[in-house]
């Protein structure tokens, strides 16, 4: 499994326990993680929609040292 796979799947299960907690009495968490849903959800509604409409992916760019200011 590589790493990347790991700290998702890590993530994942800690939000989720992080859930449970919530639901068993923890209410001070539920706005946080409330928030941490709704941004992942418009993050990637985004994407589908720039995908949908058929836009390429911005590339990248970096100026050079020697580009200057």
């Amino acid at each position: 499994m590589s790493v990347r796979r790991a700290t998702l799947l890590f993530s994942l299960l800690l939000y989720v326990m992080l859930w449970v907690l919530a639901f068993n009495g923890a209410t001070s968490l539920v706005a946080p993680l409330a928030v941490t849903l709704v941004l992942i959800a418009m993050i990637a509604l985004g994407v589908a929609f720039t995908r949908f409409m058929g836009l390429p992916a911005r590339k990248q760019h970096f100026r050079k040292p020697e580009d200057g200011p």
